[in-house]
């Protein structure tokens, strides 16, 4: 067995539970306030700070934080949602569940995110939002999409799932539209273990979503509208607290990882990631595209020993639950940069648990896929 055949796989991602997570949710279990407490409302007002000071509404996952916001805006039957179809099904799944129709718009092929043009192109009369995405960390053209937006009095839900403390410009993602989403699952630049978080400038829209996520009520059994339970427990916000005071650190590393590899993979088989004039991405994801096609690339780079993976193979608007309802409306959507990015796109490892040997390690075996330029 050779040396480097020994070595540990580099792992796509890896979740940090350090003994400060373990601490804190212990401290909350023994307290005996475990459910929407002193620690949601403290680790609320600290994300606070993310977003630059706008409201915070903690809930029970980035999904849950999508529809709630969706339903706080009146958006449902009859109303049609722009979204992009390269991301996570959740995107557009939330559209559905409040009755309302996604309608895809292609991407910006350097950015993976939303193309203004295309979303342009989109509207109807029936359109009453968008959902931007800003995808694996990058900030969708916020600046360029607002002004579509209120042109023709659309809301704006930042799908900012993956994008923790993403700067464009000198705003961060979350603070731009009517309302921001993000997602504290495991994988994600911060976690809680499972988590959401609603942002959003409008006090009375913070209230309703507060509302929304406790079954429609501010004291108990008071109830003043129809709602869910997505709630939040404190010992997932003890958690998030203990992540968000490691976040900035943790960003600029995956900052510090992304230019390593941008300087390291020399080869011509793989085109880098590039990003927009005035982006600060927060690197969620490293994604390179394998011109053509990635064929083989996951199980070369896994035979290397370099974990790696694809987001996202398959279009939201061919997966099944989308694909038919389409059909039988008659509707047929020309997406082809999403096309070629889903078949093109691999993700590389950026966390805060790679060494700079690790850095090697990925750009080596990146390298050994092709020419060098």
């Amino acid at each position: 067995m050779t040396t480097s055949s020994r070595r540990q796989p580099i792992p796509a991602a890896r979740p940090v539970i350090d003994e400060e997570e373990i601490e804190a949710a212990v401290r909350v279990l023994r307290s005996g306030q475990v459910v929407q407490g002193p620690e949601v409302a403290a680790f609320e007002e600290g994300f606070s700070a993310l977003v630059d000071g706008r409201h915070c509404v903690a809930v029970s996952s980035g999904t849950a934080a999508l529809h709630l916001l969706l339903l706080a805006l009146g958006i449902g039957p009859g109303d049609e949602v722009v979204v992009p179809s390269f991301s996570f099904a959740a995107t557009a799944n939330v559209v559905r569940l409040v009755g309302a129709t996604p309608a895809f718009a292609d991407i910006d092929p350097a950015t993976y995110c939303l193309d203004p043009a295309a979303v342009e192109a989109a509207l109807t009369p029936r359109t009453a939002a968008l959902i931007p995405v800003h995808l694996y960390g990058h900030p969708a053209a916020m600046d360029r999409l607002m002004p579509i937006a209120r042109r023709h009095g659309l809301a704006v839900v930042e799908d900012a799932c993956q994008a923790h403390a993403a700067v464009l410009h000198t705003t961060p993602v979350g603070a731009f539209g009517d309302g921001g989403t993000f997602s504290f699952y495991p994988t994600k630049n911060m976690h809680s273990l499972e988590g959401g978080m609603v942002t959003t400038g409008d006090p009375a829209l913070a209230r309703t979503l507060r509302l929304l996520r406790n079954q429609g009520m501010e004291r108990r059994y008071a109830n003043e509208i129809i709602g869910v339970n997505t709630r939040l427990t404190d010992v997932a916000a003890a958690i998030g607290r203990v992540q968000l005071a490691k976040l900035p650190a943790w960003t600029e590393r995956r900052r510090a990882q992304a230019a390593y590899l941008g300087a390291h993979i020399t080869t011509d088989a793989v085109v880098l990631p590039s990003p927009a004039p005035g982006a600060r991405p927060s690197w969620h994801q490293y994604t390179v595209r394998i011109p053509g096609g990635r064929g083989d690339t996951v199980e070369r780079l896994a035979a290397a020993g370099v974990g790696s993976a694809v987001y996202y193979p398959t279009p939201i608007h061919r997966l099944k639950p989308f694909r038919e309802p389409d059909r039988r409306a008659g509707r047929h959507w020309e997406l082809p940069e999403t096309e070629r990015a889903a078949a093109e796109v691999v993700s590389l490892p950026v966390h805060p648990s790679l060494s700079e040997g690790d850095l090697a390690r990925i750009a080596a075996a990146v390298n050994a896929l092709g020419h060098r330029r």
